[in-house]
Formats: structure tokens, C-alpha cells, sequence
């Protein structure tokens, strides 16, 4: 608009004057439109800085509140749990676990595992029957029809009896140790 009203004022020397006054009125609502734009920015930067504000002021309560709420689940797990009484009660079942698996040794030792007797002659059995349709009587036989067997050499009972008293005494004193 004032570059319209400067060349109507070049055009037309009567509407000089007018022109030149409209040019400056031009010239001062340019201003005051600037100085808006610029007070609109600063207003629109401000509001944003304060929304901000509140959002952080908002989130800041929202942890507040989840501290409290966590303070008062651990203040009511501190007076369920009780930590002397519980690291004695850890205690005693790890003493009651070590004397179960020394007394379960114990057991394992002194008892023979009749169970595997009866499935190792079981498959000695089967294993004879095996030998005997394969080699057909190329080996002696006994007269009640099992393959001979090979010698073997028998360790004497003295020395297995007395290494099982051996272990038998160090397994007590291991339960003594732990019972004490």
C-alpha cells in the first residue's frame, strides 16, 4: 500500500501531498503492525514457557505421588519381613538341607541296591541267551545250559569290609559335625 501510494503521488503531482500523508500513516500502521508481531511472539513464547511450567509442576506431583505409594508398600514389606528372623530361619533350612543329604548318603552307602542285582542278573540272563543262538555252541556249556563263564578275580571280603567301615565312621562324624 505505501508503494501504491508513492507512485500514484509520482503520477499525479496534484495528489502529491495526499499521497506522501497516506504513505507515512502507512508507514506508522507498518510500525505498530511490527511491534504487535513482535509483542504476539514474546506473548505466545511466554505462554508456552508457562504451559511447560504446569506440565512439569503436573509430573512432578505424579512422582510425589508414586513416591508415597512406594514408601508405604516398603515401610508395610519392612514389618512383614523381618530380617534377623528370616536370615535364622535361612539358616536352620540350610543346616536341615546339608543333614538331609549327609544322612541320604549315609543310606545310599549302607544299603545294597537290590534293585540293580535284580536287573543285572536279569541281563545276564538275557545276555547268555544272546551268546548262546549267536556262537551255537561253540563254547563249553553247563549242564543247566549258561555259557561258561571266564574266571575273574575276586577282591578279598576283608578289604571291602573294612573300607566300608571306613566310610561308615567318616559319614557318622560328618553328622556329628553337623548336628553340632
Amino acid at each position: 500500500m505505501i508503494l501504491n501510494a508513492s507512485r500514484r503521488g509520482q503520477r499525479n503531482p496534484s495528489q502529491a501531498k495526499q499521497a506522501a500523508a497516506e504513505t507515512r500513516v502507512f508507514a506508522r500502521e507498518l510500525l505498530r503492525i511490527r511491534k504487535t508481531a513482535a509483542r504476539l511472539n514474546t506473548s505466545k513464547a511466554q505462554l508456552n514457557s508457562v504451559a511447560m511450567q504446569v506440565h512439569e509442576a503436573f509430573a512432578v506431583r505424579k512422582i510425589e505421588g508414586s513416591i508415597k505409594a512406594s514408601t508405604g508398600i516398603m515401610k508395610d514389606v519392612n514389618a512383614l519381613v523381618r530380617l534377623p528372623e528370616l536370615t535364622g530361619t535361612m539358616r536352620e533350612l540350610s543346616q536341615e538341607l546339608v543333614k538331609a543329604g549327609i544322612i541320604e548318603e549315609m543310606v545310599g552307602d549302607s544299603l545294597p541296591d537290590t534293585e540293580l542285582e535284580g536287573e543285572d542278573e536279569e541281563a545276564e540272563s538275557e545276555v547268555d541267551k544272546v551268546l548262546g543262538e549267536i556262537l551255537q555252541g561253540k563254547l563249553g556249556k553247563l549242564g543247566d545250559g549258561k555259557v561258561q563263564e571266564l574266571p575273574t578275580a575276586e577282591a578279598p571280603a576283608e578289604e571291602e569290609e573294612e573300607e566300608d567301615e571306613a566310610m561308615l565312621d567318616q559319614m557318622r562324624g560328618r553328622l556329628e559335625a553337623v548336628k553340632s
